[in-house]
């Protein structure tokens, strides 16, 4: 499928953020288009609330959903009745992992890997405040200061602002 625009395929993941207590999870929405995290939650737990949250937010904050494809894993988040009837309800196409391997949702590995590797998410923080205002800190400067080769070298907001 080739991606023309924002808000036309949107990618999914969670991924762990360690903290001295032990993990907390970041729930990510990725636009597959302009590379922006276009939603994201910290939580303390692998429950839905961080998913749903995170969904709410990219929802609340795009123009036009009309068509969207949400892309994740087969997690249990994700295939919950609860986060597919949002879906539905948004009337937002449900796309999943086949094998439920990493390739299969590489846009949104690639962007965990830059916030852990480049914006220092890989880190132990003091607690889960710390880590939120990290995680916080770090996707305002993926979004708005990164500059990505495949966007010629331009930001996730501006490549997501120009088109949207």
């Amino acid at each position: 499928m080739k991606i023309t625009k924002p808000n036309q395929v949107w990618a999914s993941d969670i991924t762990y953020i360690r903290t001295l207590n032990g993990f907390c999870y970041l729930a990510l929405i990725t636009d597959m288009y302009s590379r922006k995290i276009v939603g994201y939650d910290l939580s303390d737990s692998l429950e839905l609330k961080g998913c749903v949250r995170a969904l709410n937010k990219a929802v609340y904050q795009a123009k036009n959903i009309e068509n969207l494809i949400h892309h994740s894993d087969r997690g249990i988040q994700y295939c919950s009745n609860v986060y597919t009837q949002i879906l539905k309800k948004k009337k937002i196409n449900i796309s999943m992992t086949e094998q439920n391997h990493c390739y299969e949702n590489a846009l949104a590995e690639r962007v965990n890997g830059i916030l852990k590797d480049e914006f220092y998410l890989d880190q132990t923080f003091m607690n889960t405040a710390h880590a939120k205002r990290a995680a916080k800190n770090a996707i305002k400067l993926y979004n708005e200061i990164r500059l990505h080769l495949s966007l010629d070298f331009k930001t996730p907001n501006m490549i997501y602002q120009l088109s949207a």
